[in-house]
């Protein structure tokens, strides 16, 4: 079988990450090259991808994110780095061209041997007095609504995803 669909296949969402093994600059660099390249509409780009390796800032996303949640947990299950993708407002299709970026962000992840997770409530957190104020420190402008952040990482030992399998139906051929 073909090894990208293969890839596609086996890829599962990570909900556990070793929080002491932070990847490598050259992985999380092919990663973030991955998610430019996902298709947008009328190939407009309207995405960006902020790339957090910063613990202390990770953790601090995680307590905006566990805020808007209503937990104190964690919810970017100790992931060391987050990719934040957020996309222009004024793009017809920024919600599904962000929703690429981040689908290739975590098939890319797994392809070089990460773990990931698509972790939602960006779009409240970027939305929110406290994100404005990071999307401004770090000198980001415009318009741009939260997607998602994909938090990549090494699996920790005891966070084998569970394989379902497809449903019933999930296919409606017309010929």
């Amino acid at each position: 079988m073909n090894q990208i669909i293969e890839n596609m296949k086996t890829r599962r969402s990570v909900r556990g990450f070793n929080p002491d093994k932070m990847p490598e600059q050259e992985l999380i660099d092919q990663i973030i090259e991955a998610g430019t390249y996902a298709p947008t509409g009328m190939g407009m780009q309207s995405p960006i991808i902020i790339a957090v390796t910063n613990r202390n800032v990770v953790k601090h996303l995680s307590e905006l994110n566990a805020k808007v949640l209503g937990t104190s947990s964690d919810p970017f299950y100790g992931a060391p780095v987050a990719l934040i993708v957020l996309a222009d407002r004024n793009r017809p299709t920024y919600l599904y061209d962000g929703s690429l970026v981040m689908g290739n962000l975590m098939n890319a992840a797994h392809a070089v041997g990460l773990g990931s997770c698509w972790i939602h409530r960006a779009k409240e957190v970027f939305d929110s007095p406290e994100g404005k104020a990071l999307l401004k420190e770090w000198g980001i402008e415009g318009d741009y609504e939260g997607i998602g952040h994909c938090v990549i990482g090494y699996p920790s030992s005891d966070a084998a995803p569970h394989v379902k399998p497809r449903k019933e139906n999930y296919v409606y051929y017309v010929k």
